[in-house]
């Protein structure tokens, strides 16, 4: 059975959060809220537990077109190739914030997911619940939306109607209050412009 946390996004207890990241390093799955919909995650450093979200979203690991959290920018270097001084401004401006960007990957990303992907999707969302989760953890964990099997309700709400549905398939479940209905809205940057693939909560016209 999934252990069940209530944490408030407004004041999130350091107890809380530490404890959060004692599963994530011991290869836990767990479920969190965002600044949109809510995810299922795990440290991108441990395969096993990459895996295991991956058989949860029913596609195989080598497969899987996960996002990853950062806490704030200063994570770009590392999992990311050099971005450019314009690229790097709509980014700053952007976030936190309800967008998913896809940046060309650095040589960690393939090592760490098993796969050759060239691009990475990086979220540095607006709530600080999954950001203190990834500063305290120090590296980025997997962002991957949960979705709801209704074919008009797309994505689950409700932190306890998604306790009920993953009790036996997570380790631990984070109730930090209603989620959102609308995905991140999706920008690559990996053309010569940049392309809004899914548009979702994050208004791109606005920031660009």
């Amino acid at each position: 059975m999934a252990e069940y946390i209530k944490i408030y996004p407004e004041n999130p207890n350091e107890r809380h959060i530490h404890h959060v990241v004692e599963v994530l390093k011991s290869g836990g799955v767990i479920i969190y809220p965002t600044d949109t919909v809510y995810s299922f995650g795990c440290d991108i450093t441990n395969s096993k537990a990459v895996e295991r979200v991956a058989r949860l979203k029913g596609i195989k690991p080598e497969k899987a077109d996960f996002s990853i959290i950062f806490n704030d920018l200063s994570m770009l270097s590392t999992y990311t190739k050099s971005v450019d001084t314009p690229t790097f401004k709509i980014l700053k401006k952007a976030l936190p914030g309800p967008f998913t960007f896809i940046l060309s990957a650095s040589n960690a990303i393939p090592k760490l997911f098993k796969n050759k992907k060239k691009t990475v999707g990086i979220r540095i969302p607006d709530n600080s619940i999954p950001c203190a989760l990834v500063e305290a953890l120090g590296n980025p964990i997997i962002a991957s939306s949960v979705h709801d099997e209704d074919d008009i309700i797309e994505y689950t709400t409700d932190p306890e109607l998604i306790l009920e549905k993953f009790d036996n398939q997570v380790d631990l479940v984070i109730d930090g209050g209603f989620g959102d209905n609308f995905a991140s809205t999706v920008v690559d940057f990996t053309g010569r412009e940049p392309e809004v693939l899914r548009s979702g909560k994050g208004d791109f016209d606005a920031i660009f």
